[in-house]
């Protein structure tokens, strides 16, 4: 073997030793039957707009999901797990930097670019030796082309007959390199309006399609034919996301590295019905967490923790044996896999920022409670341009020009909004704000000044500039102007150029 060989060996085998020795730690800590010989590989799957409840493993009895449920009860359902704000790209940036939305500058808002010198994390696997790709929805990009390149493989992933973003996850899976782990971004398009799911149907796959006449409708909707059908069609898209997930679990059971591949399902934010998408309240901001990983969960079941959307990146790190940077503002998930019981962090913070319209709303969640400040309460917060133009949207206005809203489909239009609202955790559809209520009082204000701490502490800040309205209000229409946006919260203070985690 000639000198050149036997030195690549060598470096080959230290890099080797190092990554598991980093692993056999966790392995220790959480009680695995066997060291890892291998670094295990790694796949986050997110879902485009699903609620929290809207999975049969989290008791919707009409949604049909089997395969997530069966890694839910085999692996780590969280029961609460929130995002960082319920809109696409901010929702996105979040997970992938592990900061605050307003740590990410621009990406703040939709549409807009990560700052450039913050590092994603799946870049920090590449470089650690793993075969990275994102197929599906990508909807991230930075506004420096300078940075370390995240992806081995980019690829929408429709295929013919199927514009789920899904359809190639299997084929990723199966033409992998088999020299190395793998960490998978699966990105559906499932369940974004306009529903081409129903369109795309495929009975053979998916079963029938759900009925209008089974599916649950949430208090702030109105119970009628187009609603019903409205939620079916979405429920359609939730389960195509579902069957391709089931799909890749095939794949890795036939390449026998299942156990060792820790796998989460999630998604970016709520549903895109009224009170639901870009909402500080659960119907927005809670998410659907599953983790699956039988090499090193050992106690599968219900996990209590409180954990938020940008604890996955130092956790994804630190099962590679990684080093989270110091620009990763969230907390690693490790010993709740270990202990599910157990807590890893006593606050979760999200945010409202523009998405179509003008927003800045701020909430914290903690001891029980949920606590919420509007800086725009002079404006509805009706939902996303999407939603306004859905058929549930549109029964809601009939209904309440007929002036028959009950309290909780009138909030859809509520203006002025309260500036604080106050919620316990199991008031699950945030129905009764106890802001104004003289018994919680104390707790108001002790959520009120931590949010003011985290808002300090991370800079945050609420410019008077905001971005303005791009889309009517009442109609979800274009108002094709191009001078709408404004100074992004935090710029003003350099966010981006902030590492404090604030309180968590």
């Amino acid at each position: 073997m000639s000198q050149h060989h036997s030195f690549a060996g060598l470096v080959n085998f230290l890099r080797r030793i190092r990554s598991v020795m980093a692993f056999t730690v966790f392995c220790a800590a959480v009680g695995s039957a066997a060291l890892a010989a291998e670094r295990p590989n790694l796949i986050l799957f997110i879902g485009d707009d699903i609620s929290w409840n809207d999975y049969g493993c989290y008791g919707n009895t009409a949604a049909r999901t089997p395969n997530i449920d069966r890694l839910a009860e085999s692996g780590l359902q969280f029961d609460r797990a929130f995002l960082t704000a319920s809109s696409c790209s901010p929702s996105r940036a979040s997970i992938v930097t592990g900061r605050y939305p307003h740590n990410n500058g621009k990406a703040s808002e939709l549409h807009l670019p990560i700052a450039g010198h913050l590092p994603w994390f799946p870049a920090l696997l590449r470089e650690a030796g793993y075969h990275t790709a994102l197929v599906g929805k990508n909807h991230m990009s930075a506004d420096s082309p300078g940075q370390p390149k995240p992806w081995d493989l980019v690829d929408g992933g429709n295929v013919q007959g199927n514009s789920g973003g899904n359809g190639k996850w299997e084929q990723t899976v199966r033409n992998r390199p088999l020299d190395k782990p793998f960490f998978f971004w699966f990105a559906s398009y499932d369940a974004h309006r306009g529903w081409d799911g129903d369109r795309d149907w495929q009975p053979e796959k998916y079963g029938p399609r759900h009925r209008p006449d089974d599916v649950i409708v949430p208090p702030f909707l109105v119970d009628e034919p187009s609603t019903r059908q409205d939620l079916a069609s979405y429920y359609n898209e939730v389960t195509r996301f579902d069957y391709y997930i089931g799909r890749v679990i095939e794949a890795l059971t036939d390449q026998d590295v299942l156990d060792n591949t820790l796998i989460f399902v999630m998604a970016d934010n709520g549903r895109p019905f009224p009170r639901a998408k870009t909402r500080l309240h659960d119907s927005g901001m809670k998410t659907a967490l599953v983790a699956h990983w039988p090499a090193a969960i050992k106690k599968s079941g219900r996990c209590g923790g409180l954990v938020s959307a940008i604890d996955l990146a130092p956790t994804i790190l630190n099962v590679a044996g990684l080093k989270p940077p110091d620009t990763i503002l969230g907390v690693s998930m490790f010993r709740l896999v270990q202990d599910p019981a157990a807590t890893v962090r006593n606050a979760a913070f999200s945010e409202h920022n523009w998405h179509d319209y003008e927003a800045h709303g701020r909430s914290v969640r903690a001891d029980g409670f949920l606590y919420i400040r509007n800086h725009r309460p002079q404006q509805a917060w009706q939902g996303p341009a999407d939603s306004v133009r859905s058929p549930s949207h549109r029964q809601l206005q009939a209904v309440r020009d007929q002036r028959k809203l009950f309290a909780a489909q009138a909030d859809v239009f509520l203006a002025p909004r309260p500036v604080e609202e106050l919620y316990r955790a199991e008031d699950v559809n945030q129905l009764h704000n106890l802001a104004g209520d003289r018994e919680f009082a104390a707790v108001r204000t002790r959520l009120s000044h931590l949010l003011d701490r985290w808002m300090e502490e991370t800079g945050d800040s609420v410019p008077d500039d905001l971005s303005k309205d791009s889309f009517d209000r009442e109609t979800g229409k274009s108002l094709k102007i191009k001078s709408y946006r404004g100074t992004p919260p935090g710029s003003d203070r350099h966010a981006d150029r902030i590492n404090a985690p604030g309180p968590r």
